[in-house]
């Protein structure tokens, strides 16, 4: 898996998660071996941070972090060394039943949006059954570096978003999802990214998702786009770097 000499950025994935306790240097290996050529490790809660730190310490220029805290996880200030802050609004039945539990969701958002300005970091964004008031709330805000991963709205809401400049990263579960499909079909190639969301979202369901798969999403959007696979790659690492500046500079290490 991998082409000789494209190289691609997955911009969204949890290597933290317990699913890698027992084997993450060869997942990394793996991934290195597929020609992924930096991986944004992203914090499910602050609890996770030091972790994720050490880890980019260690595979210094491969590894870099992405802190913050999940919408239903309270605010937590993340550390000044991110590359980026994960945050959002999960609007899902379960977490999200009444209209308090929203707006409570909108202020932490709210929050770390403006903590991201402040810091002049990008923000890679959770919006799961909440695509229309993520981006609307992202403009209100007047963020500008942003990555909605896994948007799982229609392509007509996204289409707003790639309007106001967002990008959106596209996970291996593409190969067995409509809507992702559908919505790779809308999204110009200059606006997309590629993640994994490891170990979640991986082209088989309930199968361990790894960074390697990010090929995965590269070959079916290049099929469904009609180009070349290592066009597709280019562009969406160009793309990564656009969103991720520090990126350069680290992988230049």
């Amino acid at each position: 898996m991998g082409e000789p000499g494209a190289a691609l950025v997955d911009c969204h994935c949890h290597l933290c998660a317990p699913e890698f306790d027992d084997d993450l240097d060869d997942v990394l290996e793996k991934a290195k071996q597929a020609n992924v050529k930096a991986l944004v490790v992203v914090a499910e809660h602050s609890g996770e941070f030091e972790k994720i730190i050490r880890l980019s310490e260690r595979y210094d220029g491969f590894v870099l972090p992405c802190l913050g805290v999940h919408p239903i996880q309270g605010l937590s200030l993340a550390d000044q060394r991110s590359v980026a802050l994960k945050v959002g609004l999960d609007f899902s039945p379960r977490l999200a039943s009444t209209d308090e539990q929203k707006e409570e969701q909108r202020q932490v958002f709210i929050r770390q949006i403006q903590l991201a300005k402040r810091l002049g970091l990008p923000l890679n964004v959770h919006s799961r059954s909440a695509g229309r008031p993520t981006i609307s709330l992202l403009k209100e805000q007047g963020a500008d570096q942003v990555l909605l991963h896994a948007f799982d709205g229609r392509p007509s809401v996204a289409m707003d978003g790639v309007q106001a400049g967002f990008f959106f990263s596209i996970p291996p579960s593409i190969i067995r999802s409509g809507q992702k499909q559908k919505l790779v079909q809308q999204l110009p190639l200059s606006s997309i990214c590629l993640e994994t969301d490891s170990p979640a979202l991986g082209p088989e369901k309930q199968v361990r998702n790894e960074p390697c798969n990010a090929w995965v999403a590269a070959e079916y959007i290049a099929q469904v786009k009609g180009l070349r696979v290592e066009d597709v790659v280019a562009a969406t690492t160009q793309n990564a770097l656009r969103l991720f500046p520090r990126l350069r500079t680290l992988l230049q290490k």
